[in-house]
Order: structure tokens, then sequence, then C-alpha cells
């Protein structure tokens, strides 16, 4: 190549066919919703699936084993509740709930079933990159060692494995990461907010209601009830703090 020579503009990473591209998928049955979050999502550098049902849903998310789902509630035949649940059941994907409606009872809903997180229409496309980007980049909580041993409750944080009394926890992952945050600093009181900027990541926004509502999915799976808690303890007006026998 002569020095004058302009050497060509590198292709953008997921233009490049050799590198494999992060894959989401999109269940949606509306047309103009699902070609919004396409969009953006390719922008985004994602390999883009679509499924405008529940069952052909699950089926992509089984086959293709996406990073991120985009989930709305209303569709045709199983509602979105129903098809969360059942992919929870074999993947750990991020998934983002999609409701049309502003009732609360609809997102504690979609976050008890396992969601990640969860938006409403209309979303803007801003907002919907600003999830994704603040989940794809969220910190994985970790303690100071590879394991942590308490009372009958063993936390693996290289293998990201749970067990309690032998037997392993099936876990989301942001349930792992609050339990891991919690328990790598015994009895310190954690307030909503820190817990937010640790699991979520410090660019998330949203009510800090999500934090109560994934901390009861965790307390049920550590067979916990709020007046008898046996690791996980809540400090009225401030947050939770963990407390167990090493």
């Amino acid at each position: 190549m002569n020095r004058t020579d302009t050497a060509p503009t590198p292709l953008e990473p997921w233009k490049n066919r050799r590198v494999a591209r992060p894959i989401a998928l999109i269940v949606e049955d509306n047309r103009e919703y699902a070609m919004i979050a396409t969009r953006l999502l390719e922008n985004e550098g994602f390999e883009v699936l679509a499924a405008a049902d529940g069952e052909t849903g699950i089926g992509q998310a089984r086959a293709r084993r996406p990073e991120v789902i985009l989930l709305d509630v209303s569709l045709p035949g199983i509602d979105g509740f129903e098809v969360c649940r059942r992919v929870r059941e074999f993947s750990d994907a991020y998934v983002i709930m999609v409701t049309g409606r502003t009732d609360e009872v609809d997102r504690v809903v979609g976050l008890t079933v396992g969601a990640d997180d969860y938006v409403t229409k209309p979303f803007s496309a801003r907002e919907l990159a600003a999830r994704v980007a603040a989940m794809r980049r969220r910190p994985r909580a970790a303690g100071p060692s590879d394991n942590l041993e308490y009372d009958g409750l063993s936390i693996d944080t290289n293998a990201r494995e749970v067990r309690l009394d032998g037997q392993v926890l099936d876990l989301t992952k942001i349930e792992f990461d609050l339990l891991t945050k919690l328990a790598s600093e015994p009895r310190r009181v954690f307030a909503r907010q820190q817990l937010l900027d640790a699991v979520w990541g410090a660019d998330w926004y949203g009510d800090d209601h999500v934090v109560d509502v994934h901390m009861g999915n965790l307390r049920k799976k550590l067979g916990e009830s709020g007046s008898n808690p046996r690791f996980i303890h809540t400090v009225r007006g401030v947050g939770f703090r963990f407390e167990a026998s090493a």
C-alpha cells in the first residue's frame, strides 16, 4: 500500500460477521412497538429475534438463548407473566416486562415471576435504551471470598450457586446479587438506594420498591417469613441487613 493511501475504516464489532453479536428477543404482538424496539436494539449491537405470541417466544428463547428479552404482558394466548415464569425454568436472560397499564399490580406480578425490570407504554427509545444499557452494565455483587458459609447457607460466588441445607436454590440474577451483597458484610445495614446502586447500577432509574419485591421473592426461596427471618432482616425506615451464625 502506498503510504499516502487511506486505510479502510474498521467495521463496527457487530458488523463484522466473525464477531458473534449478543441476541435480544422481542415478544410483542404490537407491530409498531416491535419495530421501535428492534431498531433500537439493533443500534445497540444486538441480533434481534421477534415473536408475536408467547409460545413462539418461549421456543425462540429456548433455542437461541438470548441475553435480553423484551416481553409484553398482554399477548395472544398465554400472557407475558406465564411466558416469563416458563422462560425462567431454563434461562437467566435479562427480562424487561412491557405493560400498557400504569397499574402497579402488573409491575409487582412481573417482578414476582422473575422479570428484572419493566417499562410502561408508551415508552421512548431513550428510556428503553437506558434500561437495556443499565442492565448490561449492572455490576455483580461479590463477596471478599469465593465461598460464603453461614448456618446452613452456602454461597459460591464463582459458580453463582446457592445451597440451603444442602439443597440448590433456583435464584434469579438479581436475587443472587442481592443475597451476596448482604452476606458479604454481615450485620451491616444497607439502604435501598445502596442496594440499587450495587446491584442494578448507579445509572439505573426507577422506583426503589423493586428492591422490596425482589427481596420478598428471595426470602420466600430462603424459607423465611417477615416475622421470623433466618438471614435477611428488615430495618424499618432504613433498609436490610444479613445476620446468621457462621
